[in-house]
């Protein structure tokens, strides 16, 4: 079992990852930190690179048979924002009172610090171990997220690696460590909807075909729509329109176009192309002419019972003395690059009510009782009864 003499690797290696600047898509050597201690414990390594985006795989096979169980990550991290506006520089590890400041301390470098550290833990203490483990850590999650998991993973297993079993660790937890796991994420779609008008004087309106008002009225029909009341674990689906543009810059001059950026998170009732054609269909019953394109960012996907989820659910039980709420809300996570895989995918870290923000921190005691999380999950699906 990992131990307190773990809180000062803990925190070199967490020192490490947060002191390189790795905005997203950059590593900025992220990977080769962390590949340097899974290689003295005896991991291979695969590089899938795609453009400018760093994917490591490291993979240790074990004594004997069983599933392969792996652990994803990202390195890379949202831009600090103004420097001024920080109490602690966000690229230089500062510990107060039992929290880490720094970009990436939640969201995600403390964890992989922490289950970096579970892994050598675990191996010093089963080194017959069964099945294998991996690690699956990318630079491509924060941003658009197109050349990182998306791309790598396919090519991982059409060159033939089976992955069972996906411990992924974003900051999944709520008020305390262990208080929230998600077992699936909402799919989200972004559209984008192009209005045609006719440009022209803003005092001659009968020569004039204003899209902002064409596509005003359509937006109203399209939002007041509902598209379910939810589905099994999932929330209600929802639109959200994210973006107006239109005009000209002047105020007497009616616009030719306007277009319109808009995003469903949606649940399980629905796939991208049966979206496309609801949203296709609603808008031709305002509007003569528009135009639609389409970027998916990933399809719903849902854990459901099985080994991994009540492995997951009796470790925090163990450490954390409390059983998990299953969530499906929240953003996007690279889960759902790995789910259509087969893979069970459980989303397990820290808090996340400082992620993305100013003054980003975590507890030093939240990354030690994350060990331990991690430790227990690999010791249930690895170790033989």
């Amino acid at each position: 079992m990992p131990d307190p003499m773990t809180r000062q690797p803990l925190l070199e290696l967490t020192r490490r990852l947060i002191e390189r600047p790795s905005v997203s898509p950059n590593d900025e050597g992220c990977q080769e930190i962390l590949f340097d201690q899974l290689s003295r414990e005896g991991f291979e390594r695969q590089q899938l690179d795609f453009e400018d985006v760093r994917n490591l795989w490291a993979i240790k096979q074990g004594a004997h048979p069983g599933p392969t169980l792996i652990f994803a990550g990202h390195t890379d991290v949202v831009p600090p924002g103004p420097l001024a506006e920080w109490t602690h520089h966000p690229f230089k590890l500062t510990v107060v009172d039992d929290i880490i400041y720094g970009r990436g301390a939640a969201d995600m470098k403390g964890a992989l610090a922490a289950m970096t550290i579970a892994a050598k833990t675990f191996l010093t203490d089963y080194p017959e171990f069964n099945g294998s483990l991996g690690f699956w850590i990318t630079s491509d999650e924060e941003a658009i997220a197109t050349h990182g998991t998306k791309l790598a993973i396919k090519a991982l297993v059409d060159s033939g690696i089976k992955v069972d079993y996906a411990i992924v660790g974003e900051p999944s937890s709520s008020e305390v460590l262990g208080d929230t796991i998600r077992v699936g994420r909402r799919g989200s779609l972004n559209g984008r909807l192009r209005v045609k008008g006719q440009q022209g004087h803003v005092a001659y309106p009968e020569s004039v075909v204003n899209p902002i008002h064409l596509a005003a009225k359509a937006l109203s029909d399209l939002c007041d729509r509902p598209l379910d009341e939810g589905h099994g674990a999932f929330p209600p689906s929802t639109l959200q329109v994210t973006n107006i543009h239109a005009g000209t810059g002047a105020t007497n001059v009616v616009p030719g176009d306007c277009e319109i950026d808009f995003n469903f998170r949606y649940n399980t009732a629905w796939n991208a192309d049966r979206l496309m054609t609801w949203t296709q269909d609603a808008l031709s019953t305002t509007l003569d002419e528009f135009e639609l394109s389409w970027a998916l960012s990933g399809e719903p996907f849902l854990t459901g019972e099985g080994p991994l989820l009540d492995v997951v659910d009796a470790a925090i039980l163990k450490v954390c003395g409390q059983v998990p709420v299953h969530s499906t809300g929240g953003g996007t996570s690279d889960g759902r690059f790995l789910a259509p895989y087969g893979i069970d995918v459980v989303e397990l870290g820290v808090t996340n009510s400082s992620i993305h923000k100013i003054d980003e921190h975590v507890r030093v005691t939240e990354l030690m009782g994350l060990i331990d999380l991690y430790y227990e999950i690999m010791r249930s699906l690895l170790v033989r009864p």
